[in-house]
């Protein structure tokens, strides 16, 4: 533990030797007044100074200059003047500033709920009771649970407005960035925070896909590239007839899944075709070959889904919203990959919440389900056991030799010694 903080003491010392070393009004990053709305900053400084410095004093390439910089910023030693939510550096014209020492780490302030609320009901004071919403979902959370000396907070954050309007506007400007940008350092809006995954989730999708894991379930009949049997790959081919169980399970798991195998979305397009829907499947993969062709056949296949699936008279129409189809049909006017897009999401989403569902339940499923086969686990014999019996046989064998020479030698040596 002593080891660490001590550690983390020296890094610390780096850091600020740097930010000194920036702030030199010979040597550092050169910063001047600069008009901020109708406001005039002063000392502000421009992201593209800041990289552009950070690669000349230290040799090093742009990209690990532009990593640097944004880690000062996440650590409040540089902080933004205009995008606040976002604690990185943009090699541009952005304005920026250096951060008063007395919001340093290294200062070491304990953050606590108390002066983040005092600081929550300044700020509503001052925007009149318009903060932003992570703002208003943190001012009631923490008024509910200080309800008890809610009365304080409001009358030191009074006090602390009052005495900051007596303050220049540049200077309250300044101050109240520095401020900001402490609180969203300690305490980050839910949008810039990382996402996490629940636990209940992760237990569902691990119990789900068990017996699927191949590293944690057995492949059936074997592993092809233990045994050099091919009899799994025969088996799980992109258009064999007749499915495995398993993998007619995996198509119960997720709309997706079954997209993803061919084989299940020839099983689908069969349960579409006697539904009289099949153009919806047939848009969907016509929309995943323009994405993944060549871009030599971009053009030709965009003009040719269009006049499919799209156009008023359409062979195999699709019935899409107005808006989705607008916009779909203004992006064909300068066809890419992705123009298809919306349609498509609109398209799959439509089978996923209708036809999926009666698919999972029609004859065509449970016939399938029906003739799926189970493979039994092929059982080799392993390499020692074969290198064994290999062993054991030639033991054998020349064990008979060694006795059938030795039957020959007495029988010789018994005729030399007859006289007769």
């Amino acid at each position: 533990l002593l080891i660490n903080t001590i550690s983390g003491v020296v890094k610390l010392c780096i850091v600020e030797s740097v930010m000194l070393e920036m702030q030199d009004p010979k040597t550092g990053v050169k910063s001047q007044p600069q008009r901020l709305v109708i406001t005039t900053i002063p000392h502000a400084i421009t992201g593209e100074d800041i990289v552009a410095w950070l690669t000349n004093c230290y040799s090093i390439e742009a990209e690990e200059a532009w990593a640097l910089g944004t880690m000062l910023v996440a650590f409040g030693y540089i902080y933004p003047l205009q995008d606040h939510k976002r604690l990185v550096i943009k090699p541009d014209a952005s304005l920026y500033r250096f951060q008063t020492p007395y919001f340093w780490p290294a200062q070491q302030w304990p953050v606590e709920d108390t002066d983040y609320a005092i600081y929550l009901a300044k700020r509503n004071i001052r925007k009149k009771g318009t903060l932003e919403l992570y703002e208003q979902v943190q001012y009631n959370s923490l008024h509910k649970w200080m309800n008890h000396k809610w009365d304080f907070i409001v009358m030191q954050a009074k006090e602390q407005y009052r005495a900051g309007k007596e303050r220049k506007k540049p200077d309250r400007v300044v101050f109240d960035c520095q401020e900001r940008a402490y609180w969203v350092v300690h305490r980050p809006p839910q949008s810039i925070m990382r996402p996490r995954v629940k636990s209940s989730v992760l237990v569902k999708y691990s119990v789900t896909y068990n017996k699927h894991d191949p590293f944690l379930a057995p492949c059936l009949p074997s592993n092809p590239w233990v045994t050099d049997d091919v009899t799994y790959w025969l088996l799980n081919m992109a258009n064999v007839e007749i499915p495995t169980k398993m993998r007619v399970e995996r198509w119960t798991f997720s709309f997706g899944e079954l997209l993803s195998d061919p084989r299940g979305r020839d099983d689908f397009r069969l349960f579409l075709k006697k539904e009289f829907s099949g153009e919806n499947l047939a848009f969907w993969e016509a929309c995943e070959d323009l994405k993944w062709g060549t871009a030599a056949t971009m053009n030709d296949k965009a003009q040719q889904v269009y006049k499919t699936f799209l156009t008023r008279g359409a062979p195999r129409w699709i019935n899409i919203d107005g808006k989705t189809m607008e916009v779909t049909v203004k992006g064909l006017k300068h066809p890419h990959r992705y123009v298809l897009d919306a349609a498509q999401t609109h398209i799959f989403m439509l089978m996923k919440k209708d036809s999926f569902g009666r698919y999972l339940k029609s004859p065509v499923f449970k016939d399938t389900q029906k003739r799926a086969i189970c493979p039994d686990q092929h059982m080799f014999r392993s390499v020692l056991c074969v290198c064994e019996s290999v062993v054991s046989t030639v033991e054998h064998v020349v064990c008979t030799v060694v006795t059938t020479v030795k039957l020959q030698l007495n029988a010789e040596s018994q005729m030399a010694a007859c006289p007769f």
